[in-house]
């Protein structure tokens, strides 16, 4: 289940994105996505399931065209957050380390036909990571595809991820991380890279970057969602 993703910014940020509207504007002139900047219809939500008849009901979905910020994610952040068990704080310095590229759902859509392998959501959640944590949720019913439409939904994955890699994490761990180090990586790197970091495994350079980038989030987060 592993999920690394490159961290490096710079001319490899600017070619993807320029790949990615290339690739957008090729949809859209062949006539796959309608014209402006209207966001796409939001499928149906379903009702929750009888194995979990207290689930609270899903808000709408908040897929939009423009400028992204984490912060505006707040609200669901603490609620889903909460209903997993781990830190908000944490999921949303997360989000703010997955927000180094576009996340609007043409441009995501446009991207993962030029490399299937992409990850999807605000959350950059891949389908095989989405798929096992689904399982046995209250969003099992939910597919992947969704993501980049459904803002809550790459929330909530998210926020179960990380609270099924805690539940590996070992009580003690070799090594100078804490434990919302070693769920970052884990999240960033799948959850054997974390338990091998918790063994004492030095984290390579993109690993290592991805945790700065989450220190240096860290004050931004905590106030974003109030801790």
């Amino acid at each position: 289940m592993t999920v690394t993703r490159s961290r490096r910014r710079g001319p490899a940020v600017v070619l993807v994105v320029l790949l990615a509207a290339v690739c957008y504007g090729a949809v859209r002139a062949a006539g796959g996505l309608p014209s402006g900047s209207a966001p796409r219809p939001v499928p149906a939500v379903p009702s929750p399931s009888p194995a979990s008849p207290t689930a609270p009901a899903r808000p709408s979905a908040t897929a939009t065209a423009g400028p992204y910020d984490p912060a505006d994610q707040a609200a669901q952040v603490r609620l889903r957050a909460g209903q997993a068990g781990v830190s908000a704080r944490l999921l949303m310095a997360i989000l703010y380390n997955e927000s180094y590229k576009p996340h609007e759902p043409g441009l995501e859509r446009a991207w993962q036909k030029y490399k299937p392998d992409a990850a999807f959501g605000i959350a950059n959640m891949h389908r095989a990571t989405y798929d096992a944590t689904k399982k046995d949720r209250d969003f099992a019913n939910r597919s992947w595809d969704e993501l980049p439409d459904d803002r809550d939904l790459a929330v909530e994955a998210a926020a179960w991820y990380l609270h099924d890699l805690a539940a590996v994490l070992p009580a003690q761990w070799a090594g100078p991380y804490s434990r919302n180090d070693l769920l970052a990586l884990g999240y960033n790197t799948g959850q054997g890279n974390m338990l091998a970091f918790a063994r004492g495994a030095t984290p390579g350079s993109q690993a290592r970057s991805y945790l700065d980038e989450l220190h240096a989030h860290w004050t931004e987060a905590g106030r974003a969602v109030g801790s």
